[in-house]
């Protein structure tokens, strides 16, 4: 799929790349309202996924060219600088991609700055740069669908240490009178493989997503686990606000109030929210925090390069 403009000679470009579980997003803009060509590509094998962008960077090199590029992956990936194995993928359930070497693949043929990070962390980025998250330094960006990612921002940066924030394997109780069993081949009873998209369809058993009603008893522990999660995160990193994306939610936005009706209750008053406003909000960028946090990234690896 493309979508193409013309633009003026003197915009600044820059080359994005979202990698995701079923697709691969690239993006060639300046901002979210500078969205100059975007194209979709399945994720199918490492080899003939990676070779497909490659092409379609080179596309945009031998054009007008691009400033800066940025990579937003799935995880897990190696994202530590000194690491012998930055910029690979990690232990991944997806088949063929544990140990794919992401930035060699994708930036030895172009001598711009870029920049690597998890798909959420670039998405989290973006929401500060233009969304909801204006103004703050530590917030939580959320996406429900396949899987479920948590892009962490601390003092203005994306955790870091061991690895990245995988906040969906937090492993949660499940609500009283659940009997589901996880979907994740990892964890008997973590977020992903209770609240995911895949594990909503699971407990559909067959039902149709379109004909479920707001107050069908199968959001119950949907709401329950994700709740549980933004316990945890509310209790040890503490953002100031949590946006909530992702096809799960995107398609159910009731779900969002639900939610942070759950987390108040859980808190029980024990760390006070903004009671101003909501605190868990929908992304401003909504479908597109993915793809433009790939240009928030190239953004900032610009910035550091001349800095």
């Amino acid at each position: 799929m493309s979508e193409r403009a013309v633009p003026p000679s003197d915009i600044r470009r820059y080359g994005g790349i979202e990698l995701g579980g079923t697709k691969c997003i690239c993006t060639l803009a300046s901002g979210p309202n500078e969205i100059l060509d975007q194209r979709t590509i399945p994720t199918r094998s490492p080899e003939e996924t990676l070779s497909a962008i490659v092409m379609v960077l080179q596309d945009w090199h031998d054009g007008e060219g691009f400033e800066a590029l940025g990579i937003g992956a799935f995880g897990p990936i190696d994202i530590d600088p000194v690491s012998p194995s930055y910029g690979h993928v990690l232990s991944t359930p997806k088949p063929g991609w544990s140990g794919t070497d992401l930035v060699s693949a994708l930036t030895r043929s172009f001598d711009v700055p870029w920049g690597f990070d998890t798909d959420v962390n670039g998405a989290a980025m973006a929401e500060i740069r233009w969304g909801s998250g204006q103004g703050l330094r530590d917030f939580a960006y959320v996406t429900v669908g396949t899987g479920i990612g948590v892009g962490l921002v601390v003092h203005g940066f994306p955790t870091r240490g061991i690895g990245h924030s995988e906040a969906g394997h937090i492993r949660v109780p499940l609500m009283a009178g659940d009997d589901f069993s996880s979907l994740c081949p990892y964890h008997d009873d973590c977020v992903e493989g209770l609240a995911s998209g895949p594990a909503l369809i699971a407990r559909l058993q067959g039902r149709s997503l379109e004909h479920i009603a707001r107050d069908d008893p199968v959001w119950n522990p949907i709401i329950d686990s994700l709740a549980k999660m933004l316990h945890a995160l509310v209790y040890t990193a503490g953002p100031v606000r949590i946006a909530m994306g992702g096809g799960v939610l995107a398609h159910q936005p009731h779900l969002l109030e639900r939610i942070e009706g759950a987390l108040r209750g859980s808190l029980n008053g024990y760390m006070a929210l903004p009671m101003d406003e909501p605190y868990i909000v929908a992304p401003v960028l909504g479908n597109q925090a993915g793809p433009l946090g790939t240009i928030a990234l190239a953004i900032a690896a610009q910035e550091k390069a001349f800095t």
